[in-house]
């Protein structure tokens, strides 16, 4: 099923379509499979159809998102439906949905399920759970990424049209290049976090899945707003926009600096990304990335594996039984560090943060690998630590550094596996990056997805 917004929108609006008859459809090609372990608690069909019975009659053009199905984390709260986090015995049952999934519903999309995770957003890797390890969409011997592994999974086999993930360090952006989908991982502060379990709050953002940039931008309309109740949201003007148009320079890591961690066609893949940014007007700038290296290395190796802590003290000083060992074994790390050492954090990062403004004079925006490499599910379980440090090589810094990000999706290697490179740019410059994205797929998406589905542009 073709679930690309675009396509349903002018369905609805030509009245070949109602909400009603998706969610019979989408719940029928769903069925009762969970065998990739996408879905934590998928709503049965009358459950969406209260949400679809709502938009009957009225205008699809209205309603930027009418009747467009679409899945959510399970850090992130749906009025009625348990929030888990993947742990079972952390589960409630919330009164009222997070802000951002409510400002969605009320454009007109319709919730579909809650999905599967790395335990407490901790990991990228999608098998930190007990329900299971999420299957890569290509091929299940492979991890989906994560922690927003059952997200992107769910939106490559075309069970919601998009889906909402969570970043912290890179959990919105390593799945979507493991399922051949955009990864939008918006500037923090411009999606709401209210009814959002934090991850590490003074970092976290809500991130978006989706089939394609276009209906990224889409979904990013509806669900970006200043949020008063959430203490970390922002303004969305606090810096001038930067032009990403018919030319723009590029910034690409020293040769000396990038990481394939063995992996022989990675390469060629993201040299080859590196060409169709060229066709569309881009230039080529080699930049130092050690800044970015440096302060990538503080997120997990610094004091802000304590505000994992702070988000579950009580539970897991209460019930350290019920978290998933990896989980355990990473965030116990929070209590070696003390006040002080978390100030000489604080002024670290400070520094690398002046040292990494400095590349912007130079270039418009920053493109790498999303990821260097992507492992099976067994090398997950026999390295977990080492395999998951691997995979944040590129993604660990960017919120530290306040930026914004998308994951565009630009080829594929021999065994049919997704290859993918992030763009990144200083904060709210979240549209223009977007509209690149749509250029970028322009010239080098094929299909939609794990569908097969032929990518086209609307």
């Amino acid at each position: 099923m073709n679930l690309q917004i675009s396509h349903l929108r002018s369905l609805y609006l030509s009245g070949a379509l109602t909400p009603t008859s998706l969610v019979a459809l989408l719940d029928a090609e769903i069925g009762n499979d969970n065998a990739s372990h996408i879905w934590i608690r998928r709503l049965q069909k009358d459950e969406m159809l209260v949400y679809a019975q709502k938009l009957e009659g009225k205008n699809p053009a209205d309603f930027p998102l009418y009747g467009i199905p679409f899945a959510i984390k399970d850090n992130i709260d749906l009025a009625g439906i348990p929030t888990t986090a993947a742990c079972p015995e952390y589960a409630y049952t919330p009164d009222k949905s997070a802000t951002v999934v409510q400002k969605l519903i009320d454009a007109g999309a319709i919730p579909v399920g809650k999905t599967n995770l790395d335990q407490f957003a901790t990991g990228l890797v999608g098998t930190r759970s007990p329900y299971g390890a999420v299957n890569n969409s290509f091929d299940p011997d492979y991890i989906s990424g994560g922690s927003s592994a059952g997200s992107a999974v769910s939106v490559a086999l075309s069970m919601a049209s998009f889906s909402l993930g969570t970043d912290t360090a890179g959990s919105g952006r390593v799945p979507a290049a493991f399922n051949n989908l955009v990864g939008h991982k918006p500037t923090c502060g411009l999606l709401s976090t209210s009814g959002v379990i934090p991850a590490c709050r003074t970092l976290d953002c809500v991130s978006i899945f989706a089939l394609t940039a276009e209906d990224a931008a889409t979904v990013l309309a509806s669900a970006k707003g200043f949020d008063a109740d959430d203490a970390y949201s922002r303004q969305a003007n606090a810096l001038p926009n930067r032009s990403f148009g018919a030319s723009f320079s590029f910034g690409v890591p020293k040769a000396s600096q990038l990481a394939f961690f063995d992996n022989t066609e990675t390469p060629a893949l993201f040299e080859q990304a590196i060409k169709q940014l060229e066709a569309i007007g881009g230039k080529a700038i080699e930049i130092d990335f050690a800044p970015f290296l440096e302060t990538a290395r503080l997120l997990y190796e610094g004091p802000w594996v304590a505000e994992r802590y702070a988000a579950i003290q009580t539970f897991f000083e209460t019930k350290p039984e019920a978290i998933f060992p990896v989980t355990k074994q990473i965030i116990s790390n929070a209590t070696k560090f003390s006040a002080v050492d978390t100030y000489n954090a604080q002024y670290k990062l400070k520094a690398l943060q002046r040292k990494a403004e400095v590349v912007w004079q130079d270039i418009d925006l920053l493109v790498t690998p999303t990821a260097g490499t992507i492992y099976k599910i067994a090398e997950v379980n026999a390295e977990p630590v080492v395999c998951n440090s691997n995979l944040g090589y590129y993604t660990n810094f960017m919120n530290l550094l306040d930026l914004s990000a998308t994951a565009v999706p630009t080829g594929f290697q021999a065994n049919g596996l997704p290859f993918g490179i992030t763009i990144c740019a200083p904060a709210f410059q979240d549209d223009q990056l977007l509209s690149l994205a749509d250029k970028l797929q322009q010239k080098s998406a094929k299909t939609l997805g794990a569908t097969g589905i032929s990518w086209q542009k609307s």
